[in-house]
């Protein structure tokens, strides 16, 4: 697979390029054959946060959109809800786990370091010996890269099944003095599974991703890498938990946007009249109200004021919710954390 790079504006972007040259992108022959969804049992409504946070709950409300999320209790573990995910996924799929080639771990919060996070969703399914598993980062685009991964692997037959998973748990890693991310998070997995399609039009579309390096710091956990270990004497507490720049992050996506969609395919920043919905990443209040002006807002699957915004999981527990109908076209869309841009036009 090869990139082109080009320039949008002060932004650097990264064309998905054909497996056969320097062509634009064609048809990656796929199909969504299954989803499933998981959820903590914890439910938190929004006057919760706001007393942790030290604010009104009605001013909370107005400030993120969210009214319930879900956090994982204390006894909880994120892998467990990967898990369930997972399983339903493939029960919808009517497949088994021996039918996976592939894992994908598409989360932003990993369980650990090591090992790597796809290694350790394949153990707990039991994938047999011969198939697996990796890891793809890009925070809450994570879904995304590996949605169009798992497309590239099928469509030339290097696996008949992909299994793509999103969990997390960002909740435990919340700041209550930074209102903007505190307000917004939820936990959540989501799972779906890519297989080979069953008409000639199934697929990936499109896809496109951006990196606008203005935002790099705009929305990071400084801590828990090599810069600053877990147990390092440098650094303050505050350096393991979120933090984010909503006012900055909100100005870049205005700016950068519909050039963006743009790129995608044509009149996607002006009603989208190729795409019967959009699923997009539930960043905040602000964010879905931008996605309402650039399309109606009944051709958007929203999500945010009952589970929060649920990092790389709100995309495919969204899409889960969605029930595609076959022969539909959707926009699957988001940003992340660097700052990355995302989309990807899948047929289904």
């Amino acid at each position: 697979m090869g990139a082109a790079r080009a320039n949008l504006g002060e932004c650097v972007a990264y064309v998905a390029l054909s497996t056969t040259g320097g062509l634009p992108m064609s048809l990656l022959a796929c199909r969504i054959s299954g989803t499933g969804v998981s959820l903590p049992s914890r439910v938190v409504h929004t006057e919760e946060v706001a007393r942790l946070c030290g604010i009104t709950t009605e001013e909370a409300i107005r400030r993120s959109g969210v009214v319930t999320r879900r956090w994982l209790s204390d006894g909880e573990d994120p892998l467990d809800l990967g898990i369930e995910a997972a399983h339903r996924a493939l029960k919808s799929a009517n497949l088994s786990v021996a039918d996976i080639d592939v894992v994908i771990n598409a989360s932003g919060t990993p369980l650990q370091p090591i090992p790597d996070g796809g290694s350790i969703i394949a153990a707990a399914l039991g994938l047999p010996m011969g198939g697996y598993a990796y890891s793809m980062h890009g925070t809450c685009l994570s879904f995304l890269f590996a949605l169009r991964e798992a497309a590239f692997l099928v469509s030339s037959g290097r696996a008949r099944n992909v299994l793509v998973v999103s969990m997390e748990g960002g909740s435990r890693g919340l700041n209550f003095d930074q209102l903007e991310s505190s307000l917004l998070i939820g936990d959540a997995a989501g799972a779906v599974v890519v297989s080979r399609p069953v008409n000639p039009q199934q697929g990936v579309v499109s896809s496109q991703f951006l990196l606008d390096t203005k935002g790099v710091r705009s929305a990071e956990i400084r801590g828990g890498g090599s810069r600053l270990p877990a147990g390092s004497v440098r650094g303050n507490a505050t350096d393991y938990q979120f933090d984010m720049d909503g006012m900055k992050l909100m100005g870049g996506a205005l700016r950068v946007l519909p050039r963006f969609l743009e790129s995608i395919e044509p009149k996607l920043s002006k009603g989208a009249p190729s795409v019967d919905r959009v699923v997009p990443h539930q960043t905040s209040r602000a964010g879905i109200e931008l996605m309402a002006k650039l399309w109606s807002p009944e051709k958007v699957v929203v999500t945010l004021p009952e589970l929060g915004n649920t990092i790389a999981a709100s995309i495919p527990v969204a899409l889960h919710r969605a029930q595609i109908a076959e022969g539909e076209r959707l926009l699957l869309v988001g940003t992340g954390s660097g700052t990355l841009y995302g989309g990807v036009i899948y047929q289904h």
